[in-house]
């Protein structure tokens, strides 16, 4: 809705300065990160920089003659801006999400509803985008954060219960050395045993890539390749169909059949029950078992030496403990940013969660250990 300028006010033409200024930052970005990319994404990322060229629009036409000089975005989209120019990827593109779920066009009575639906739908689109990075990366990401937060905890918690209990310095920093290398050991050990079980879990229940070999010799009246089909999840009718014509299709193209060749479109033993479903690469999802491993024993051992690094120079008693702490809750903190980055929630949010249950666990090992010595020297 167009304001007359006789019934605009400075705040109103602020606002929409604002929003202009804004739109022209996120188009940039966009261009940006399409400028890292091609194909689809590319397209699909221009497309997006497009649809906020609308929006510039529409506070152009809105200001008309009060647009003034262009003002810079904010300090948020600028670093994003910074950020998809030098290094694109998934992390951009979560931040990317979450500027975009931001945005108060719904709330905003001169941002028609086409704007306020279109940035609800650009959220979808840069999320859909990130999928299959967060999928890439789930995996060694899962036990990146899991090994960084569990050496954090736990050998804070060791420290900080050890010392407790009136022992020497030395005993302390010996006792935080073992229990990095221990955890960091058990954390790797782990972390293979348990991604290779999952990997082999899954390999499993993937379809034979050989069993399209036998579609030639089914008994076309018995139809069994309808019984793959129900087994994974389709009615009976919609599987006798799609069987008749797999095997229709074989009688046309007439010849053997190799797995792979190619020979019989839409078979669908390699694939989901539908027709429609895209296939997903669980495997991706889950990582590698040496790469698990790998993040995981190093992710450890980096977080465990933080409550060590005290006593490694030279400090002890409550000012070691102190500083431990403090090193500690720095390092939570990054980390369940990050996390919350990444998933394109509230960083602070996670952060605060990670401090939470960081320091509880080390809280009550600190408890446990002056009930069962003495207090810190």
């Amino acid at each position: 809705m167009d304001a007359p300028p006789s019934a605009r006010t400075p705040a109103q033409i602020r606002r929409w300065r604002r929003h202009l200024a804004a739109e022209r930052a996120e188009a940039a970005v966009y261009r940006d990160l399409a400028s890292r990319r091609t194909g689809e994404e590319r397209s699909i990322l221009l497309a997006l920089a497009a649809a906020e060229k609308r929006h510039e629009q529409h506070w152009v036409d809105l200001l008309g003659d009060d647009v003034g000089m262009p003002l810079q975005g904010d300090l948020r989209t600028r670093f994003l801006a910074f950020l998809a120019r030098r290094f694109g990827g998934v992390f951009v593109l979560a931040l990317v999400q979450r500027a975009e779920s931001r945005s108060d066009y719904d709330s905003d009575e001169h941002a028609t509803a086409r704007m306020a639906a279109d940035e609800q739908i650009h959220e979808e689109v840069v999320r859909s985008l990130a999928t299959r990075g967060r999928n890439r990366l789930s995996g060694s990401f899962r036990a990146a954060v899991f090994g960084a937060n569990d050496g954090l905890v736990s050998n804070l918690a060791l420290v900080l219960g050890i010392g407790a209990s009136g022992v020497a310095t030395g005993t302390i920093l010996v006792t935080g050395v073992a229990g990095l290398l221990a955890g960091a050991l058990s954390m790797g050990a782990g972390e293979y045993v348990s991604v290779r079980s999952q990997r082999e879990l899954l390999d499993a229940s993937t379809p034979d890539p050989e069993a399209v070999k036998a579609l030639p010799h089914l008994d076309v009246d018995a139809n069994e390749l309808a019984l793959v089909y129900r087994a994974r999840g389709m009615d009976a009718d919609a599987a006798e169909e799609r069987a008749d014509g797999v095997l229709a299709r074989l009688r046309t193209a007439g010849g053997p059949v190799v797995a792979g060749d190619g020979a019989v479109p839409g078979d669908g033993l390699g694939g989901a029950a539908s027709a429609d479903a895209p296939e997903v690469d669980e495997l991706e999802s889950h990582g590698t078992a040496w790469g698990a491993a790998i993040s995981s024993f190093c992710f450890f051992a980096s977080g465990a030496i933080v409550p060590v690094l005290p006593y490694l120079v030279g400090m002890s008693g409550a000012v070691a403990v102190v500083v431990a702490c403090a090193l500690v809750g720095v390092c939570l903190a990054v980390t369940g940013a990050v996390t919350g980055l990444l998933s394109g929630t509230s960083p602070v949010t996670r952060a605060l969660r990670q401090l939470l249950i960081g320091f509880g666990a080390a809280g009550v090992t600190y408890l446990l250990g002056l009930a069962f010595g003495t207090s810190i020297a």
